[in-house]
């Protein structure tokens, strides 16, 4: 049976619970009558940034021994730049490459995901240029170390431009403008689903 782990922030714990999008890939699987051949488990933590997912690398992910990772962090190495706890773009690189190196090192397949949103409103949240700027470089390093990848962020913004024609600040894939509600734990699930190898 193959592990696939799911590795990040508080979304990613919201994300293991019913409705969740950890949960509805589960479902996906079960679909498709391959629940004895994944198990899918969550390594989801309350505000972690991309340096605590590394430092939690070997008792978190590592032991459990998954085939594939998905890695979704960002959300609070931006955030959080509002009160001075955030992580700032060289940092955040570099403990992204660290986790990719170490995960590559024991032949896990890694699916790597942009930061979605912080505030739903089009092309006028005060973080955007962060979220751009920080899902440029998950990007490039997908390529660059030949991970799959899931771009949350352009099928947010897609999604935005279509659904949120009122400029609403939360409530169209969110419910505070940052943790999903249960379209955009459906949407996450559908991007990934996309690239997931089952």
């Amino acid at each position: 049976m193959k592990r696939i782990l799911f590795f990040g922030d508080s979304i990613t714990k919201a994300g293991a619970l019913k409705g969740g999008y950890i949960d509805l890939v589960r479902q996906a699987v079960y679909n498709k009558n391959k629940q004895k051949d994944f198990e899918l488990i969550s390594a989801g933590i309350d505000g972690n940034k991309v340096y605590d997912l590394y430092l939690r690398m070997d008792a978190d992910v590592l032991n459990k021994n998954p085939a594939i990772v998905v890695v979704y962090i960002g959300i609070n190495d931006i955030w959080h730049k509002t009160s001075g706890t955030g992580t700032d773009i060289e940092k955040y690189e570099m403990f992204y490459r660290a986790i990719i190196k170490k995960l590559q090192e024991k032949n896990i397949n890694i699916i790597l995901c942009t930061a979605s949103v912080i505030g739903e409103k089009q092309k006028v949240n005060a973080q955007d240029a962060d979220l751009e700027a920080y899902s440029a470089i998950i990007r490039k390093l997908a390529v660059e170390y030949n991970c799959l990848l899931a771009d949350l962020r352009a099928a947010f913004m897609n999604y935005e431009i279509q659904h949120n024609t009122g400029n609403k600040e939360l409530g169209i894939l969110t419910t505070d403008g940052v943790h999903l509600n249960d379209r955009g734990n459906q949407l996450v699930a559908e991007e990934i689903l996309k690239v997931l190898p089952i």
